[in-house]
């Protein structure tokens, strides 16, 4: 169990008037709750902002006599106790109304594991939308007092820290995280030391240094493979995000499933269902069943019943994206292993092979679509791929009857809605709408929105944003390290009024972000159109290994310092949570145009429509759910086309003429865009409770964890 014994404060010139803060910022509690940031913020805006928004980093260095001066502020001090009474009250809660009259068996705790957690920027353990999504889980799992335990990485040097070249090429950077100006802390065993545990049948042996995030009423426990302990080269296992090296992706895999289920066995969580977020975490499922088989069970007994605690959820449509590893590495580490669960060789191979593929190696998805009780797609459309994709793990079985279901994923609503949208919602859906977001009814409200009220706020999103971006770019060059010609591609000419497109994402082939550029003559004159132009503001990475999508990423920085484009083509580079937060508020349209039917899902373009920002989007992932033909566009792909990028960028021109460029511009006397608003008023109205993450986590406790917690107690 983790020891609770008294810890030295983290900030001992606080003063005890405010010792209640140093228990608020190690709690990303904060993070979703506007009044809560407002108290670290009003301290000192500057060292705020200094700090990236990160109160553990920001109390570190405030000097006492500022804090002292917080104390005796009257008005500040009646601010810190509303607050701090709001957080006590929610962390003690354990029973949550708002889940009902869904139910969930307390006995049974759910295991959550992904290789990525988005949740703060002060937290760089992501790369993108499933790092997002887990962290959106998560968060959705606290508000809602499911008793769920998260598992994953601490990585030290995060991701990636981009930069973009004088030549336009991505150069990744690392930045090592500081691990004590951020809200993370030691799991402490009993000895008094960090808790660290040995990954099980590892030769030589590998450790794993526990960790802990706070997350509202949820730990994230996070495992640190460098420790003195482990022999040098084990100690960079979990170093990096997604790296490119095959074996070294595999040592990750093993410390993640094996060290991950030691880890909840050591902290004395034993009862708990298995929930994989993709299937990078897999071989957790294999040590339930190693510790059965050992206990005098036969392997296809231990199967059966923990195959009925356990829960799938994939994520990928591209085969890509899929790990598979070559035979002989799986015998190199797992040839000591499998005796314990009393299978051969050829036995445990095939719990990984791909029947259409049986020579490419072990399939991580295949392995975890078999051993799994429940499975899921994260969309409608992605359920129709997934089961083409892995029918013939069900010989004989109809592919509408592949036993792969969905639960459209969704965002966390107090995270991504924007405070002073936040404010303007409160005054006309009442101030407990957020209790209520994931009823459509609630949202039928906002037509009591005036138009004006709506428009402005979103306006001052938007200056917002363009203001955030210029001041990336200043910083840029006051510290001396690009070119003029790359700065003024970051966003120097932007200009609140303009119809403002966004397209931020991975920069992957499939999702075709220059695909707005296949007429490049025709698009110059929509930049350049003196009453009615158009900008567009990128963002995005390229994967460290992805040389195409760096070639991309190049020549959309090429494109963006050509002087014929008027300076309306902006690339912000770095693309993280800050960013992404600035840009789904703040732009007008959403742009999404991916190869179909490689969109999984995309949470994107939820982010926006939540908050007035209509979407403009191919036809797939959610939007295939979410489109009702008056809440933004849909472009249906024509897949038979002989020039499938060109027809559908004819296709989004099109629509830019005739519909989105003359609406945008059709101003009323007063300079309100009525016609707009009331569009902006329907993408939220349609999409908001449907794409909610409380919708997900209801769906995920109904569909599979009421079952399977069913399943677990018949035994």
């Amino acid at each position: 169990m983790e020891n609770m014994n008294t810890v030295q404060p983290l900030f001992p010139h606080l003063p005890e008037r405010l010792n209640g803060l140093e228990e608020l910022a190690e709690n990303l509690w904060w993070s979703w709750n506007p009044g809560a940031r407002m108290l670290f913020k009003t301290l000192d805006r500057q060292a705020w902002k200094e700090s990236g928004h990160n109160p553990d980093k920001m109390l570190r260095e405030l000097p006492r006599e500022l804090l002292e001066k917080a104390a005796s502020d009257a008005g500040y001090v009646r601010r810190y106790d509303d607050v701090m009474e709001v957080f006590r009250n929610y962390m003690q809660q354990k029973q949550c109304h708002l889940l009902e009259p869904v139910s969930l068996d307390h006995k049974y705790a759910v295991a959550y594991f992904s290789a990525e957690y988005g949740l703060h920027r002060s937290l760089p353990f992501y790369a993108g939308g499933l790092g997002f999504l887990a962290g959106d889980y998560i968060k959705e799992c606290s508000d809602l007092c499911v008793p769920l335990v998260a598992v994953g990485f601490m990585y030290p040097e995060g991701y990636l820290r981009q930069q973009i070249r004088d030549d336009g090429w991505q150069e990744n950077l690392v930045e090592a995280i500081n691990r004590e100006a951020a809200p993370i802390s030691k799991v402490m065993g009993a000895d008094g030391h960090q808790l660290v545990v040995k990954v099980p049948l590892t030769d030589p042996p590998i450790h794993v240094a526990v960790w802990k995030v706070a997350v509202g009423r949820i730990s994230l426990y996070l495992m640190d493979t460098d420790v003195k302990i482990n022999d040098p080269w084990n100690r960079g296992i979990t170093a990096r995000l997604y790296i490119g090296d095959l074996e070294q992706r595999l040592r990750q895999e093993i410390v993640l499933g094996l060290g991950g289920a030691e880890v909840l066995k050591t902290l004395g969580i034993d009862h708990y269902l298995l929930h994989f977020n993709e299937g990078h975490a897999a071989f957790a499922l294999l040590e339930r069943i190693r510790a059965h088989v050992k206990a005098g069970k036969d392997f296809a007994a231990a199967c059966e019943k923990y195959i009925k605690a356990t829960i799938f959820t994939t994520h990928t449509p591209v085969a890509a994206g899929h790990d598979v590893f070559p035979f002989q590495l799986i015998e190199k580490y797992f040839h000591s292993y499998w005796p314990d669960l009393s299978l051969d060789r050829n036995g445990f191979f095939q719990l990984g092979i791909h029947p259409e593929k049986p020579g490419a190696g072990f399939n991580m998805t295949a392995f975890a679509l078999r051993l799994s009780g429940c499975r899921n797609a994260v969309s409608k459309r992605h359920a129709q791929v997934s089961r083409q994709m892995w029918r013939s793990l069900w010989p004989g079985v109809p592919e509408d009857q592949v036993p792969i279901d969905y639960v459209t994923n969704g965002v966390h609503v107090p995270t991504w809605i924007e405070p002073k949208m936040k404010l303007l919602l409160d005054k006309y859906l009442g101030s407990d709408w957020l209790d209520r977001h994931d009823d459509p009814a609630t949202w039928q409200l906002l037509d009591n929105v005036p138009d004006t009220e709506l428009w402005q706020t979103h306006y001052w999103l938007k200056v917002k944003l363009i203001d955030a971006i210029r001041e990336r770019t200043r910083q840029r060059w006051a510290n001396g390290d690009a070119s003029a010609s790359i700065m003024l591609t970051g966003g120097a000419f932007l200009e609140p009024s303009v119809l403002t497109l966004g397209f931020a994402r991975r920069f992957a082939t499939y999702k075709r972000a220059l695909l707005i550029f296949q007429d490049l003559e025709r698009l110059k004159k929509h930049l350049k159109d003196r009453w009615r132009p158009i900008q567009i503001i990128f963002a995005g990475k390229a994967h460290p290994a992805d040389d195409p999508g760096k070639r991309l990423l190049q020549n959309l920085i090429n494109l963006a310092r050509n002087p014929q484009l008027g300076g309306r083509i902006a690339f912000v580079e770095d693309y993280g949570e800050q960013l992404a937060q600035y840009l789904v508020h703040g732009v007008d349209i959403w742009l999404n145009n991916p190869l179909p039917p490689f969109e999984a899902c995309g949470t994107s373009g939820m982010k926006a429509v939540l908050n007035g920002v209509p979407h403009l989007s191919i036809s797939d992932g959610w939007w295939v759910e979410g489109f009702n033909g008056k809440n933004g566009w849909a472009v249906e792909h024509d897949g038979d086309s002989a020039d499938p990028d060109s027809s559908d960028a004819e296709k989004i021109y099109r629509l830019l003429e005739d519909e989105i460029i003359p609406l945008y511009y059709r101003m009323s006397e007063n300079s309100i865009p009525h016609e707009w608003v009331r569009l902006m008023k329907e993408s939220i109205k349609s999409n908001a409770a449907g794409f909610s993450a409380r919708r997900m986590v209801k769906q995920y406790i109904e569909k599979f964890y009421s079952k399977s917690i069913e399943g677990a107690l018949k035994d």
